[in-house]
């Protein structure tokens, strides 16, 4: 069970911090049924409530410090998805955000990575699909490092390639 001040992933959403556990005082919810009230750090003002008893494959603990480090020093390591089925590609892409496991997240990320640069030697610009899934994987991973890292946002990308490098 998750208290408050915790921070959390709210999958696929964003970093949350969990402002309350308790009843809601709403019309047309359970008074009985206890919430998590989560509040998303990067969208002042948001609230998510969601169910104590329905919390599983909806948040997760946030990865310590160390956990982070390594995971950015095994980066090299991690294969890049294998879709066969095209038709199902983005299917794929849909199921590896919803894990949000950082290592599945980061194999996707290199699958289109590559797909865009084969498309660009061959003129081509990289599908609106693979744009949408890469931006949006690219957010979850690196918004959850650059938290934990106590790195700003915008020097995460350069922090691991360092990192990697090292």
């Amino acid at each position: 069970m998750y208290k408050k001040g915790d921070y959390v992933i709210k999958i696929p959403e964003d970093i949350c911090e969990i402002e309350d556990v308790g009843c809601l005082d709403m019309s047309g919810v359970n008074k009985d049924k206890e919430y998590y009230a989560l509040a998303p750090i990067n969208q002042k003002g948001s609230k998510i409530y969601i169910p104590v008893d329905n919390v599983h494959g909806r948040i997760r603990n946030i990865i310590s410090k160390e956990d982070a480090i390594a995971f950015i020093k095994s980066m090299p390591d991690i294969d890049e998805k294998d879709i066969q089925n095209e038709k199902m590609r983005e299917q794929e892409y849909k199921a590896v955000i919803l894990s949000g496991d950082n290592e599945k997240i980061a194999s996707i990320l290199k699958l289109i990575y590559s797909r865009k640069q084969e498309r660009a030697e061959q003129g081509k610009k990289l599908s609106s699909t693979d744009e949408r899934y890469f931006k949006l994987a690219e957010y979850m991973l690196f918004s959850e490092l650059s938290f934990v890292l106590n790195v700003p946002r915008e020097h995460i990308e350069q922090y691991i390639a360092d990192m990697i490098e090292a």
